[in-house]
């Protein structure tokens, strides 16, 4: 490890666990605060002017809101919140039923934080029956030429031939299933594609791709790409994030060694390329003194793989990468969350869902403004730092 980079977390504080169950106290006072408003409806992806507005349940990231309700309950167990959550587990089975804006990849996304999260938590048998139907939705995109789940847009057109990292947070929902309804071709089919992405999107210096296509007759790797990150060849901070999460999930459900490896690769380079407070800017391009925007929901997600791993890891390893994920947190808790309700109805500032550059074809929404993931993803590294916490992937 680089000792200039190093030097960025060594000596910086790690979360108390009072800070910890402080910060947890706050997040779910919002939740609850916000279940009224947003129990027949969801939150929007992201927040505008620090407050998320009502959207139905069509977007790739309302499972985010449901899976905030559920941390929420897991930690107060407050009934009313558990009959919130479970009004949005109909929605959902609602959702997959009709086939509402389901012709993607995101299911995991989706349905694990929701209807996984219910089904293990309270047995609501409705969220199970949701989620496996979820896992038959997802299944369908699996490309065998190639072997991936295919993210966006029509089937087998070459120009839609391609996976893109996110994706690897998607799959738990197939060994889920696999394992509630003793048809391994759910597992089957996460191991091919986590097979195929992490032998891809990781490039030789360690950073990610963002997307990458496959050829669509011979199931070549073609190329990679981004949709949202700076330039093809920077490192979009939320994907490098995901692939730290990804390697970890990848490794608890195969314990295929070379997973560590690829944990250990892409979360040097994520460390490596972050400014002083430890919370990246949105591409890790951009380093210390840009007045680019943060995306702090990337810190977040890289700390659940962070202490996701660590469960796996020999005691010094672990050690260093918990200790790590103590220090981002505090940073977190300290600089980005919200402390007054008067100033947002989310948790967790300066987040970014989607930034314009010269170099990418994205629409700018969400700068510099909580989102969805992140709100959850905060919420997530707090319970898991203050209990023995089963997860939803």
């Amino acid at each position: 490890m680089n000792q200039q980079k190093e030097y960025l977390w060594n000596g910086k504080p790690e979360i108390t666990s009072v800070q910890c169950q402080k910060a947890m106290d706050f997040a779910v006072m919002q939740v609850k605060c916000n279940r009224k408003e947003f129990t027949q409806c969801f939150k929007k992806a992201y927040s505008e002017q620090g407050f998320y507005h009502p959207t139905p349940n069509q977007n790739w990231t309302t499972g985010f809101w449901t899976g905030q309700i559920w941390l929420a309950y897991e930690w107060c167990r407050d009934e009313a919140l558990k009959e919130a959550g479970r009004i949005q587990v109909k929605s959902f089975l609602d959702r997959i039923e009709r086939k509402i804006e389901v012709d993607h990849h995101d299911m995991g996304f989706l349905y694990s934080p929701s209807c996984v999260a219910a089904y293990k938590l309270v047995g609501d048998e409705m969220g199970k029956k949701a989620a496996i139907q979820a896992a038959d939705q997802l299944i369908r995109r699996f490309q065998p030429v190639g072997e991936f789940i295919q993210a966006w847009g029509p089937m087998n057109q070459p120009e839609n031939y391609r996976f893109i990292i996110d994706c690897l947070l998607n799959l738990p929902l197939l060994y889920w299933a696999s394992d509630e309804t003793g048809d391994l071709k759910y597992q089957e089919i996460a191991e091919k594609h986590i097979h195929t992405a992490l032998s891809n999107v990781i490039r030789e210096d360690h950073s990610t791709w963002h997307t990458f296509f496959m050829n669509m007759e011979t199931g070549e790797p073609d190329h990679g790409a981004t949709c949202q990150g700076y330039r093809d060849g920077s490192a979009w901070a939320r994907g490098q994030a995901w692939g730290i999460y990804g390697c970890a999930l990848a490794y608890r459900y195969t314990k295929r060694p070379e997973y560590i490896t690829d944990f250990k690769r892409v979360t040097g380079y994520f460390l490596e390329h972050l400014p002083s407070d430890l919370v990246p800017y949105w591409d890790l391009e951009f380093l210390k003194g840009s007045t680019e925007p943060r995306d702090s929901s990337s810190a977040s997600i890289a700390v659940c793989g962070m202490l996701e791993m660590a469960k796996y890891l020999d005691e010094s390893d672990a050690s260093y990468y918990t200790s790590i994920a103590k220090k981002i947190m505090e940073s977190i808790v300290r600089n980005y969350a919200v402390k007054d309700l008067k100033e947002s109805n989310g948790l967790v500032l300066h987040s970014t869902y989607s930034k314009k550059s010269p170099y990418n074809t994205c629409t700018p929404e969400g700068v510099d403004e909580c989102n969805i993931w992140g709100d959850y993803f905060y919420m997530e590294a707090l319970i898991r730092l203050t209990t023995a916490w089963n997860p939803y992937w």
